[in-house]
């Protein structure tokens, strides 16, 4: 019968109590970089899990990717109306 009592909601004639919250011990609180750190580390877990492994070796060995060399040097076309104006007559 307590079966069901149960399933159809009614009471129960048992004196044993079901554990709620407020019985079970205090968690303890988390610093904010501990919990910032945890944070971080779940959302690197999930965009590892949304890349395939092409992406993922990509972003791996970037740094190690070539570039061309830089063409011309540091100066810019309007570099010499600039030293002109600032050169003293």
């Amino acid at each position: 019968m307590s079966f069901l009592r149960r399933l159809l909601g009614g009471g129960s004639n048992t004196t044993e109590t079901e554990p709620t919250a407020a019985d079970a011990p205090p968690t303890p609180a988390l610093d904010p970089e501990e919990a910032e750190r945890r944070h971080e580390l779940e959302l690197l877990r999930e965009e590892a899990a949304r890349m395939d492994d092409l992406r993922q070796r990509q972003q791996r060995y970037a740094h190690l990717s070539w570039t061309p060399p830089p063409q011309g040097g540091s100066r810019r076309a309007d570099d010499e109306e600039a030293a002109e104006e600032d050169a003293p007559v």
